[in-house]
C-alpha cells in the first residue's frame, strides 16, 4: 500500500473551535476535500475553507468512502473530520477497514475528548492520589448493546472515576445502575451538556439528586455524566509524591 497523500482523520475537539490541534488545523487549511461529521463538529471550522466541504450526517458508509476514496484518486489532500477524538466513539474502525480494502493510505490525528474537556470544565483532576487511580469511559447499553462483563453494574463495581458518554437520556436507569455497582447515594455527579460550546449546561449534584437534576433542565442528549469522589468539592487527595518536598526523584533531591 502506497502511504503517499494518506487520508486524514482529524479529531476536531468538542465543541470549542480553538481546541483542534494546530495539526489538525494545518491539514483542514490544506485539503482539498473535507467530510465532516455535521451534527457536532463547529461550522466555524469548515467555514471559508478553499477546499470542498461535505457534511457526513445524511451520509451512509458507503457513500462516505466513496466521496473520499474518489477524491483521494484525483490526487487530493482528503480530511476526514470528527468530534472529540476519533479513538473515542469515533466509528473511524469501520471507516479505516473499507479505506484498507480498497488499498488507500490513512492516518489519525488525535484530539481533544470531550471527556478531558469535561474535566477541564468542572475544573476536575480524573485521578487523585489515595481517591482514584483509574478512570472508566464507558456508555449503558442501549440501542447498541454492551459486550458480557461491561454493564453498568459491574463496571460500577470498581468505584473508580467514571465518565458515561451517549446516556444522558436514560439517567434514571443510568442511576440504579450505579447504586447496584455499589457507589452510594453520596457520590458526586456531574452532568455537562454540550461541553466547551456556548451553550454548555453544567449540573453538580450527588447519585440521589441528579435525575431529578437532568429531568428539570431538559438534557436528553450531547451530556457526559462524570461520577466518582474525584468531582466532589472538598479536600480530598493526598499530596502528590511529584511535587513533595520530603520526595526525592530523578530530577529533584529530597
Amino acid at each position: 500500500m502506497s502511504e503517499q497523500n494518506p487520508i486524514h482523520f482529524v479529531g476536531a475537539g468538542p465543541g470549542d473551535p480553538e481546541l483542534i490541534t494546530v495539526k489538525g488545523q494545518r491539514l483542514l487549511a490544506e485539503a482539498e476535500l473535507v467530510v465532516f461529521a455535521g451534527s457536532l463538529v463547529p461550522k466555524r471550522l469548515v467555514e471559508n475553507l478553499d477546499g470542498e466541504v461535505h457534511d457526513s450526517a445524511p451520509l451512509h458508509l458507503d457513500e462516505i468512502i466513496t466521496l473520499m476514496a474518489d477524491a483521494w484518486r484525483e490526487g487530493k489532500k482528503v480530511v476526514r473530520l470528527h468530534t472529540g477524538d476519533p479513538a473515542i466513539y469515533g466509528a473511524i474502525r469501520e471507516q479505516m477497514q473499507e479505506l484498507d480494502k480498497l488499498e488507500i493510505p490513512y492516518l489519525v490525528v488525535p484530539g481533544v475528548s470531550s471527556a478531558t474537556a469535561t474535566a477541564a470544565t468542572l475544573k476536575a483532576e480524573l485521578t487523585l492520589p489515595e481517591v482514584s487511580q483509574t478512570v472508566i469511559i464507558t456508555r449503558r447499553a442501549g440501542r447498541t448493546p454492551v459486550p458480557e462483563g461491561e454493564d453498568l453494574p459491574s463496571l460500577a463495581s470498581h468505584q473508580a472515576t467514571m465518565l458515561i458518554l451517549l446516556s444522558v437520556g436514560m439517567i434514571d436507569k443510568v442511576v440504579a445502575d450505579l447504586l447496584a455497582g455499589g457507589y452510594p447515594e453520596t457520590t458526586p455527579v456531574s452532568v455537562v451538556e454540550k461541553v466547551s460550546w456556548p451553550e454548555e449546561r453544567v449540573l453538580r449534584g450527588t447519585i440521589a439528586d441528579i435525575a431529578e437534576q437532568v429531568k428539570e433542565a431538559g438534557i436528553t442528549k450531547t451530556a457526559i455524566i462524570a461520577v466518582g469522589e474525584t468531582f466532589g468539592q472538598g479536600d480530598l487527595s493526598a499530596v502528590s509524591k511529584l511535587y513533595d518536598k520530603d520526595f526525592a526523584h530523578g530530577c529533584r533531591e529530597a
